[in-house]
């Protein structure tokens, strides 16, 4: 079942502002969920957000209330289009002046290294001489990779027609699918019993084994192999439901 106040989205299009802003309240954590997807980018988060809301308004102006679908799932492209378009017709990603200067530091360190071991250094190494967090050492090293368009034609089919790096992986996964798929199945671990939802987090959000997750919750393996395998058949069924 839907969840969809269609009367309050009518209004809304027909230029009623206050049931307007009453739906951008509901969704907020929609939209800052696909803003926080780009941050560190140099871009203020805030600003992002107000991106993010020209996105979700031009979705309401042209959603349709007669489809078979929920706002939230319909308005996930206006969103992250909007802000993608700014981001592009902003120019390059900015890089803040801390990552640059960590970057100066890891290649003076990958440069001494090499001179006086004969070998490359590794990351975890870095982070510990430099005592920063891997995150922050493989943001620097990305950082200075030269940006490139996903636009750029850059390879060619078969048929000699070239083809965008956006054309290449749009076969594969896309972005938009993947948050929403995100949503949907954080709605469905919402749903779980305690002990089902510790299971699936530490299995797939903290890339536990199944048996460090045994020890941390003081089971056997094979229960959790059991509530693992009950869980996800229980999910899976539901996005069956769903028409996902």
């Amino acid at each position: 079942m839907f969840e969809n106040d269609n009367n309050s989205i009518k209004r809304a299009q027909e230029g009623d502002r206050f049931e307007l802003d009453r739906l951008i309240r509901q969704n907020n954590g929609l939209i800052w969920s696909i803003v926080k997807r780009f941050a560190n980018r140099g871009y203020e988060l805030e600003d992002l957000y107000q991106i993010g809301c020209i996105g979700f308004i031009k979705s309401i102006k042209r959603f349709d209330t007669s489809f078979d679908v929920k706002l939230s799932t319909y308005t996930v492209p206006y969103i992250l289009g909007e802000i993608k378009k700014h981001i592009r017709d902003d120019g390059p990603v900015k890089v803040s002046r801390s990552i640059k200067e960590l970057y100066i530091k890891i290649r003076e360190l990958q440069k001494e290294y090499l001179i006086k071991k004969g070998k490359e250094i590794t990351i975890e190494e870095m982070s510990k001489i430099l005592k920063v967090s891997k995150e922050d050492i493989n943001i620097a090293i990305e950082s200075a990779r030269p940006v490139e368009s996903i636009e750029n034609k850059v390879f060619a089919d078969k048929g000699e027609k070239t083809i965008s790096i956006v054309d290449k992986i749009s076969t594969q996964k896309d972005e938009q699918e993947l948050i929403t798929n995100k949503i949907v199945i954080k709605d469905l671990i919402k749903g779980l019993e305690d002990k089902d939802k510790e299971v699936i987090l530490l299995r797939y959000y903290k890339e536990k084994t199944q048996s460090q997750i045994a020890k941390i919750l003081g089971i056997s393996q094979v229960q959790v192999s059991r509530i693992e395998k009950k869980v996800l058949e229980k999910m899976r069924n539901k996005l069956v439901q769903k028409g996902i």
